[in-house]
């Protein structure tokens, strides 16, 4: 990324943070992870946080593209 434009490790939309925090935890149980107890992930190999990110971002595109498609779909009843 370019210099200034980083947003750091913190949701852009601040109000969403909570439900993000919430879906990884989903996340992580879908892929049977153990989950901290502490809420500390520093002793989660990186691949696991990693393989969590990703399929976060798989789920996210997946509900994002089924939203496209219903308002498409109520868009073409008009």
């Amino acid at each position: 990324m370019a210099r200034g434009s980083s947003t750091g490790n913190r949701a852009l939309v601040r109000e969403a943070s909570q439900a993000l925090d919430q879906f990884k935890y989903e996340v992580a149980r879908e892929m049977q992870l153990r989950i901290p107890a502490d809420n500390y992930w520093g002793d989660i190999p990186s691949a696991q946080c990693g393989a969590v990110g990703g399929h976060m971002v798989r789920k996210m595109i997946e509900m994002a593209e089924q939203n496209l498609a219903q308002r498409n779909a109520l868009r073409g009843r008009r």
